[in-house]
């Protein structure tokens, strides 16, 4: 890794940009190079059918091929081949500016600069390489590129647009990339310079010009009031210290995740929305829940805090040993030391995962805060922006109706699936219990009886909700307003879960 900010100069960042575009480097560039079965193994880190690929690339798709090695594979590449693959920046200059690296006589990348698309377009980022790719433990200033973590808050994210957007702990701009699709205005900030200089490299890459300011947490943005925020930081629960800047923050536990949210409310506009991936301590005499409930107090935000996987200590910390990279006596040393501190403070274990919140709009301030903290852990579970809006709006639909305005209202059922559990006894299968799901929303699942379950499929949007109430009464004998009240809460579950919606 070269030291300092690599990239600085605007006039090397159009160039090295213009090689790479007249190259084919896309994502699709790259498949097409590789073929499918190479590019699927990539994806999966066997990196060897993709080097065989490029080693049997045709002549036209040689300087393709050369860029693939270098950023994607890591291998070292003769002068002759890299001068072919960039006739514009030119070797020489690359190297000078950080991009490339000289060892023993060939060249070799001193920096990961990848393709990467969405459903908006395709961009190219840049960040460093990880361990994977190079011997020895990243550099405390190491910036971190594409990974599951900045993927899941990128699909994550309401994509509704947005006049100001902010992006705290930017990194290499990952976030900042998808926001400028929605956003008029986007501030990113980070406390490392060196990812700053990236970011901004990220940026012109890509045609774009993002406000880039140092500093932590809201520090850059003193007095400054933002549309939607985001935020992937260094949230790494631990005694303190930090030892590599993208995971760590200087501050003891999950205090960086406490604060983040507390100060939310002084920089988002009314009705604005953050979301942020979050860490935080599961105590072992209480429940998590109660932790992050502790965060939001007073903070008279809306929520949707969702838990997405529990990592007990020595997992959590093997995760973060294994990405730094560090030799086998140095990490059982750090790891020893960091178990050593969470059996000190009692941490039974670290959730992970998103919060989704939002500042109540000027004429909302009299209620109470809606915050809805829950685990949801499945596969295919995971929040989406189109699911996490929904979720959001669902919410304040169901604020806004009384019981008896929704008995007025025709409902609809959602495409659901009923799944029934049932266990062999001695009279054949004997019925345990009945869900309905809906598939692909997070935590849409609801426990239903024979009464819930008739409701459910009643509900065409034909008839209002409490006619079929009355219709189910009459048929169950029971008396229609103990019906009705005993339905509710499980209509309300429904509704804020989208199985159920009204009719339009």
């Amino acid at each position: 890794m070269t030291a300092g900010t690599p990239l600085s100069d605007e006039r090397i960042v159009d160039a090295l940009g213009a090689d790479l575009r007249a190259a084919g480097y896309t994502t699709d560039g790259v498949a097409g190079l590789l073929g499918e079965d190479a590019n699927e193994a990539l994806g999966r880190g066997v990196w060897w059918p993709a080097m065989h690929s490029t080693r049997t690339a045709e002549t036209d798709r040689t300087a393709l091929a050369t860029i693939v090695r270098l950023f994607l594979l890591g291998s070292d590449e003769s002068v002759s081949a890299v001068t072919q693959a960039f006739p514009t920046a030119g070797p020489d200059v690359l190297t000078a500016h950080g991009v490339l690296e000289s060892v023993d006589g060939h060249l070799r990348a001193a920096l990961d600069i990848r393709p990467h698309a969405d459903d908006v377009g395709e961009y190219l980022v840049v960040s460093d390489q990880d361990a994977v790719m190079r011997s020895g433990p990243v550099d405390r200033e190491h910036v971190l590129g594409i990974g599951g973590a900045s993927v899941s808050l990128a699909r994550a994210v309401i994509r509704s647009p947005v006049r100001r957007a902010l992006d705290i702990g930017t990194g290499c701009g990952i976030q900042a990339l998808h926001l400028d699709a929605h956003s008029d205005e986007i501030v990113a900030t980070d406390t490392n310079p060196r990812a700053l200089s990236l970011a901004a490299a990220t940026a012109r890459l890509n045609g774009m010009h993002w406000d880039l300011r140092a500093g932590s947490l809201f520090e850059p943005v003193a007095g400054e009031r933002f549309d939607l925020i985001v935020s992937n930081p260094p949230f790494v629960v631990g005694a303190g210290a930090q030892d590599y800047i993208y995971r760590d923050s200087g501050m003891v536990g999950d205090s960086l995740c406490a604060d983040l949210i507390r100060a939310l409310p002084d920089h988002l506009e009314p009705g604005g929305t953050a979301q942020i991936l979050a860490n935080w301590i599961v105590p072992t005499e209480s429940d998590w829940r109660d932790r992050v409930r502790g965060w939001l107090a007073g903070t008279d935000l809306d929520a949707w805090v969702v838990q997405r996987e529990l990592a007990d200590p020595i997992s959590y910390i093997s995760l973060w040993l294994s990405d730094a990279g560090e030799s086998a006596d140095a990490a059982a040393d750090r790891g020893a030391q960091w178990l050593d501190w969470f059996a000190d403070q009692g941490v039974a274990g670290i959730g992970m995962g998103l919060m989704t919140l939002r500042r109540k709009e000027s004429g909302d301030r009299g209620r109470d805060p809606d915050q809805v903290i829950e685990e949801i852990v499945g596969a295919g579970e995971e929040v989406t922006g189109p699911e996490a809006q929904a979720f959001l709006a669902r919410r304040h639909y169901l604020r806004s109706r009384s019981d008896s305005d929704l008995l007025g209202v025709r409902l609809a059922t959602s495409p659901v699936f009923l799944e029934e559990q049932s266990l062999p006894g001695e009279d054949g299968w004997q019925h345990l219990a009945a869900t309905v799901r809906r598939p692909g929303g997070p935590g849409a699942v609801l426990g239903v009886d024979e009464v819930s379950r008739a409701l459910l499929a009643g509900c065409r949007g034909q008839v209002p909700l409490g006619a079929l109430i009355e219709l189910l009464a009459g048929f169950h004998g029971v008396d229609p307003d103990a019906l009705a009240q005993a339905a509710m809460p499980v209509v309300r579950e429904a509704i804020g879960r989208g199985i159920l919606f009204e009719a339009s």
